[in-house]
Formats: C-alpha cells, structure tokens, sequence
C-alpha cells in the first residue's frame, strides 16, 4: 500500500511498532546487518552537513503517540553527540493533512521558537488534546503562546515555508520512509523500529552507522 494511504495510526506504527516492546530487544550487542537493522540506500541524498560532519534526520509527525514519546530519548541522545554529528528534524506529510504541522515546525524555526516551543506543539497534543491539524488551530495555538499572531501567519503562508515543506516530503521521498519516528544517516542509510526492533535499538543502530561513515567520509 502507497504510505500516503495509510490511516494515521498506521503511519507511526510500522516505523514503530517495537517502541519498548521487551521482545524487540533481540540481540543488543550484536553487529547491526544490512537489510535487517537498516537499509542501504540505492541513490545517495544530498545533505546539508558540511564537510566532516556526519548529518543524521529524524523524520516525525507531530500528531504521531510514538514520535511523542520516542522524543525525550532523542533528547537524551542528541544531548551526547559528538561535535562531528548534527542532527535534522524533518516532519513528514504522508497524506496532504499532514502538510499543516509542517508548516508549523518550519514556522516556528523561521521565528527562530524552535527550541522553546517543539516540546510544547507535543504537548499540546498528546496531553492537552488539542489536534493542532488546521491552520485555525494552529493559529490560535499560536497566539497562546505569546507569538506575534500577524508575523506567525505571514510565515505559515510564505514561500518560504512552503518551500521547506517541499524539501521535507522530497527527503522523505528519497529516503523512502515508511513510518514515523525514522533515521536517515548521512544520505547513506535509513532505520526506525520496525527494522532495528525498537527505537532504543535504533539509534544504537546509528551510532554504528555513524561510526561506518567516519570510516569511508565520502
């Protein structure tokens, strides 16, 4: 099935069906292989990264119960990373609904709110209930949160935003996501917990994959 048919819970289930499930964890210190704990990329993606940097995506939707609570690992892990590794956050849109909350994101990253506010659009969310998948609510949302309501909307609607948005659902494309929460590595590699068992094995899967990058730089 084309992943933009998918229902909305089945997007973030395939990419994240072992998220702490205690049956995934099958072989912890084990080599990561090829075709089973990640993909190899038939054509390269371009990245942002400069030169000795090692760029690593996370690909989510914020409505997605899974990218909700794989986030404070992330947190967790991004706050280890070694100088050499960046870190992306790309929201995807399988179907076109999905398209408001990546307006959102490049919204908020535009008014440089990012880092404050990422958090607080979950949140929202998975806590307060409150769906945040229409423009209107996005907007009243918004204003909530102390933003300028007229800058806010001006960017929601720019081409600029709309351009970043593109950008996303092309790296998804290239990448070929098929569920949320998932890793791109380098444009090289591709894993999320269907492959790797669980998240928490995921990103053990990145680290590895990180380290096979340093080896062979281009």
């Amino acid at each position: 099935m084309n992943r933009r048919e998918f229902s909305a819970a089945t997007a973030c289930v395939l990419a994240a069906t072992a998220l702490g499930l205690p049956g995934a964890v099958l072989a912890q210190g084990k080599k990561p292989e090829e075709g089973g704990d990640y993909l190899v990329l038939d054509n390269r993606v371009g990245v942002d990264a400069p030169p000795g940097k090692v760029e690593v995506i996370e690909f989510f939707w914020y409505s997605c119960p899974h990218c909700n609570a794989f986030e404070p690992r992330l947190e967790a892990w991004i706050k280890k990373l070694p100088a050499d590794v960046t870190i992306k956050r790309v929201p995807v849109a399988f179907r076109e609904d999905f398209v408001p909350q990546q307006r959102l994101f490049y919204t908020l990253e535009a008014m440089g709110k990012l880092d404050q506010l990422h958090a607080k659009v979950f949140r929202a969310i998975h806590n307060e209930q409150q769906p945040l998948n229409k423009e209107g609510l996005i907007l009243d949302w918004a204003r909530k949160q102390g933003l300028d309501e007229a800058k806010f909307k001006e960017l929601y609607s720019s081409f600029g935003v709309a351009s970043k948005a593109k950008r996303a659902q092309q790296l998804q494309d290239a990448y070929k996501v098929q569920g949320v929460p998932a890793l791109g590595i380098a444009g090289r590699y591709y894993t999320d917990g269907s492959l790797a068992g669980n998240m928490e094995r995921a990103l053990q899967v990145t680290d590895y994959l990180v380290a096979e990058v340093r080896k062979s730089p281009r």
